[in-house]
């Protein structure tokens, strides 16, 4: 179920090192100075600048990844949207069906876009960025493997996500952490360089700042995975009252029951973003997982 920010976190990634890397060209070639050194601050470097420059960076990075999110989820996804006006089977329009009710329940005036995505995988996700210009995405394998109270449940906690604007909320504590990201990642690049000769030290701090960046970057994740975390119990307690606690609960369970069901093949349906699927790991690959487990997420759903 972590597809909704594992998408976003790659995309975050990718925005950032791009603008990166246009603005050592940009510099390179115009002459304009982005190294951010002087002679007067504490390891020569200008604070100030570095750091107006990294919340530039930062959160031009974070809101141009949740302006593409929806566009990215249905090309990595493969998503097929389902239009209420097409011809649809019986089993996508009680999706749209299931999906406008709930939406109309927690109060969106607007609908999100509906989409089916082929994957024997059992998952489904929300993602948009406004909840004018959001998508409820479920996967084959949910249809397939699950009773209708249990998609209703997991339906109703996707809506729930868009209702309570996770995304914006996530893509602002994105921000913040790609502030940090740029800044120390310049800073370490900075001091890196002054380990070689002079006339390697461009070649040098250009590399590191993208290395440091991307290495910044993952560990930065583990921030916003924590708190993604801590998003999905308020989705599931939406999700409890727009469907009910028990239709929720069992579809919980129901997710349980069927996680690791889908076969080799299946699993390979979505291969951009498998290598990443970490949810549900122990130890510190745990860290990165952007849902909490589902047992911890029955119990205390139960205790509401």
């Amino acid at each position: 179920m972590g597809k909704r920010i594992l998408l976003f976190i790659i995309t975050n990634i990718l925005v950032l090192t791009t603008i990166v890397i246009a603005w050592s060209l940009i510099t390179t070639y115009t002459g304009i100075s982005g190294s951010f050194e002087n002679s007067s601050g504490y390891l020569g470097i200008d604070y100030t600048s570095l750091m107006v420059f990294s919340l530039l960076v930062g959160f031009i990075g974070s809101f141009f990844s949740l302006a593409i999110s929806r566009w990215i989820a249905k090309k990595m996804m493969k998503v097929k949207v389902l239009n209420p006006d097409d011809q649809l089977s019986a089993a996508e329009r009680a999706v749209v069906e299931k999906v406008h009710r709930l939406s109309r329940a927690a109060g969106l005036v607007h609908m999100p876009e509906v989409g089916i995505y082929q994957s024997g995988e059992v998952n489904a996700f929300a993602t948009g960025p406004t909840k004018k210009r959001s998508l409820v995405a479920v996967s084959a394998g949910l249809l397939n493997n699950l009773d209708d109270k249990a998609v209703e449940g997991v339906i109703a906690h996707e809506v729930a996500h868009v209702s309570n604007g996770d995304m914006v909320t996530m893509t602002l504590l994105q921000g913040i952490v790609n502030t940090f990201v740029v800044f120390f990642s310049r800073i370490a690049a900075i001091i890196a360089s002054r380990f070689v000769r002079e006339e390697m030290q461009f070649v040098v701090r250009f590399a590191a700042i993208i290395i440091f960046q991307i290495l910044f970057s993952i560990l930065g994740s583990i921030v916003v995975s924590a708190y993604s975390r801590h998003r999905e119990y308020h989705a599931d307690r939406g999700g409890a009252d727009l469907a009910g606690r028990d239709k929720m609960a069992h579809a919980l369970r129901s997710l349980k029951n069927n996680v690791g069901r889908a076969s080799v093949k299946d699993r390979t349906d979505d291969s951009a973003v498998q290598t990443m699927k970490i949810n549900g790991k122990s130890g510190l690959i745990a860290l990165f997982s952007s849902h909490p487990d589902i047992d911890e997420r029955i119990k205390r759903l139960e205790q509401r």
